[in-house]
């Protein structure tokens, strides 16, 4: 079997949206002859725990966790676990007035000013001392296992930088595997860096992608961007599109037997500002106009950022219709999957740069789960590829009466029984499934043409990247 190493920070048992990439290509490499090997950050600096997915790593998997030697964000972490565990065992209302504490105006300034020494001192991101030790690793690693090729994916960017030195050191190629639109769609850390330093961040990212033997990007939009502003820094022909996928079968439609039709959103609203306040407005919009029809709705929102939505929900009495719950384990959002009627998919708030972009790596979860989806979303890659498997119950977020059309249409077709024609297409969905997408892997790792090759200039970049970005590039 030929052999790959892999620097993916975030790998079971973490239990966040970048586990899942690696860990699908992990489990299905060997079944096309390739074997990886993974470096990984120490469980410890893990945003949460899923030991469901840590039972997923095939047994023959080596994975060598590294820790970067940072005493602050130590001291950081350690701090974070004792809220979440004091959290745990206090009332719901000294919880709430902790939270209000944390946000009056003399902490409020000192975090801020602390993010953004952080800003300052941590290149290219927080992730930094994960890099030189990580290095020494992956180098051993391919000198024992005669790995052929590095295979690095980001966020964080340090992931990409580990790929990098390690393979001028073993003298491997490299491949860069990018999950998010990383420099076009700034994130809190990014905001507060001063110009110099996102200078140098441009510069770094020029050189990784003059480096490497191939370079992944999640669709054509995405690569056109990066075409644009890092001309000359990488050939058409080394571009590959594999977006997110799902592993296993798409799951037989049966519609749960209930009282209320039931639409689940699974993931976070922290940290990317999603847009759920005309949805909100619509269900207040349908409370008004129709009592009968929106004692028959319930949406279900599970994740991070959830106590946010709830409170604006109250707020427009609506509350009753809205049920929120925090982060679960995977097994759970899947039970909660199969028992929604419907499941749901939201954009960014259009405040973000390059937010036509993104597009939620449940998604394609959603495709997998065989189940009628409803999006509340702008024009962005979201809705396309929505558009792609067939999704037909599609509003435009900005509008309150077209989002109250569009649950009103399934409302319907739940009373009447007929919600399976709703549900995306099974042959368009198995474009995304993950044998079909390692199988795309595979094309970059051995330096080959792509089966989906990217042509320059066929697409258009989002409005508000074009003159963020300019016709001359960022890098030259």
């Amino acid at each position: 079997m030929k052999k790959v190493v892999m620097i993916a920070y975030s790998f079971p048992p973490e239990g966040s949206a970048g586990t899942y990439r690696p860990l699908r290509f992990c489990r299905h490499l060997p079944k096309l002859g390739w074997q990886a090997s993974v470096i990984a950050v120490v469980k410890d600096l893990y945003e949460r725990q899923d030991p469901g997915l840590g039972a997923l790593v095939p047994s023959d998997t080596e994975v060598i966790r590294v820790r970067g030697n940072d005493p602050w964000q130590s001291y950081q972490a350690k701090r974070n676990r004792r809220f979440d565990e004091n959290g745990s065992r206090v009332s719901a209302e000294t919880l709430t007035q902790i939270r209000r504490a944390h946000k009056m105006p003399l902490r409020s300034f000192a975090r801020e000013a602390v993010r953004r020494v952080e800003a300052w001192w941590y290149h290219p991101d927080m992730a930094a001392p994960w890099i030189q030790p990580a290095v020494e690793e992956t180098v051993k690693l391919c000198q024992r296992t005669g790995a052929k090729v590095i295979w690095a994916t980001a966020p964080p960017v340090s992931s990409l930088c580990v790929a990098q030195r390690a393979s001028e050191r073993a003298g491997v190629p490299y491949v860069l595997d990018f999950r998010d639109p990383l420099t076009f769609v700034p994130n809190a850390f990014e905001l507060k860096r001063p110009r110099w330093a996102i200078r140098k961040d441009r510069e770094r990212m020029y050189r990784l992608l003059q480096g490497a033997r191939a370079a992944i990007f999640r669709h054509a939009t995405d690569a056109e961007c990066y075409w644009r502003a890092y001309p000359k820094a990488f050939r058409a022909e080394n571009v590959h599109l594999i977006p997110n996928g799902y592993e296993g079968e798409i799951e037989k439609f049966t519609a749960p037997v209930g009282e209320k039709c039931t639409i689940l959103y699974s993931g976070t609203l922290s940290g990317a500002p999603y847009r759920y306040d005309t949805l909100l407005q619509s269900l207040h919009l349908l409370k008004q106009t129709d009592r009968e029809r929106a004692k028959q709705l319930r949406l279900l929102f599970v994740g991070d950022g959830t106590e946010i939505l709830k409170e604006q929900a109250e707020s427009l009495g609506v509350s009753e219709m809205v049920d929120v719950t925090g982060p679960i384990r995977q097994d759970e959002v899947a039970r909660l999957s199969r028992e929604a009627h419907a499941l749901l998919a939201l954009g960014l708030m259009p405040n973000v740069k390059g937010y036509e972009l993104l597009v939620a790596s449940k998604l394609f979860g959603y495709f997998k789960a065989g189940r009628p989806i409803i999006g509340v979303l702008p024009q962005d890659e979201t809705r396309s590829f929505l558009k792609r498997v067939g999704v037909t119950i599609i509003a435009d977020v900005d509008s309150v009466s077209d989002i109250t059309a569009v649950l009103c249409k399934l409302l319907d077709h739940w009373s009447e029984g007929t919600l399976s024609s709703l549900i995306p297409e099974a042959k368009a969905c198995r474009a995304f499934s993950a044998e079909v997408q390692t199988a795309a892997l595979i094309s970059a790792l051995d330096g080959k043409p792509a089966h989906d090759p990217f042509m320059p200039g066929v697409v258009e970049i989002p409005p508000s990247l074009r003159a963020h970005i300019g016709k001359e590039g960022w890098v030259r």
